[in-house]
């Protein structure tokens, strides 16, 4: 990406930001819908997530969660203009937060707030550093322009921003520290540092570091899920209790408890989860590529 293509999709993410809310997301919702009637390699690849993992539903049914989930993804592409660009009072405006923990206990524990990949984790992540400054990994992106200004926007409300290669170490140190780590592990990241477990039945390359990191800090580890509300008025983010017997001396259960916590939270948002994701990227030895 150019200078010039840099600058016109900072353009746009200012002008979607100074948008009524649900003016954006009727937009995206619709663009979602027209983009899925087209054919594309999105697409194969979120029918072939749902016949993977939804295998009892049919062909019609999941063709119906594939484009709602559409609408979901562009939306949410669209609704970085006023997740990135927009101000702390909108944001606190269109969040709701239901926690079942105190979000700003000073004495809190060691704490890993564990996401998922869900259209509102973007929104929900900034939501919640407003509330208690935090550390926050993310991937690197190849496109270095648009990897900065993600960086910069995602950690304004005070998150410190954390390239997920760092060691392991400094992570550490900021849980001892009493900085809450926020970091998302249902990502296909390869075969090191990972297990393979059952997602809805079928073997899915799981990180173990949320684990680890547990272990190395005597942390506590706390899901949360940001759901888009129905009707445009917004979300709501879902703090959970800590996972109990979390960590265990079992890397291999601990893969399988994230992905069963995953799971159930899917179910009741299904359309909401990143189904465009390669979630199976990696395949078990001998088993064939899926995608």
């Amino acid at each position: 990406m150019g200078q010039f293509g840099h600058l016109l999709i900072i353009a746009l993410l200012r002008t979607l930001a100074i948008l009524p809310y649900a003016w954006v997301a009727r937009l995206g919702s619709a663009l979602g819908a027209a983009l899925y009637a087209l054919p594309g390699r999105r697409k194969h690849i979120v029918l072939v997530n749902l016949r993977l993992c939804f295998p009892d539903r049919s062909e019609r049914e999941r063709d119906e969660l594939g484009r709602e989930h559409f609408r979901h993804v562009v939306r949410s592409y669209l609704e970085r203009g006023v997740q990135w660009f927009g101000s702390a009072e909108r944001i606190r405006k269109l969040v709701q937060i239901e926690s079942a923990i105190d979000l700003e206990d000073p004495n809190a524990p060691p704490t890993i707030f564990m996401g998922f990949h869900f259209v509102g984790v973007e929104v929900g992540c900034l939501a919640y550093s407003q509330n208690m400054p935090a550390a926050s990994l993310y991937t690197h992106m190849s496109n270095k322009r648009l990897c900065a200004l993600a960086k910069r926007q995602r950690g304004r409300f005070g998150a410190e921003m954390i390239e997920r290669s760092t060691s392991a170490r400094k992570i550490v140190r900021l849980l001892q520290e009493g900085k809450p780590v926020m970091l998302a592990a249902d990502m296909d990241h390869g075969i090191g540092n990972s297990v393979f477990v059952p997602f809805f039945g079928v073997p899915a390359c799981t990180l173990t570091s949320v684990s680890r990191l547990a272990k190395m800090g005597h942390a506590r580890v706390v899901p949360f899920v940001t759901e888009v509300l129905p009707d445009f008025k917004g979300y709501k983010l879902h703090v959970f209790a800590p996972l109990g017997h979390f960590p265990s001396d079992c890397d291999e259960t601990d893969a399988r408890s994230m992905n069963a916590f995953l799971e159930s939270q899917i179910l009741k948002i299904p359309a909401q989860y990143y189904w465009v994701h390669r979630r199976f990227k990696h395949r078990p030895e001998g088993m064939p590529s899926v995608y």
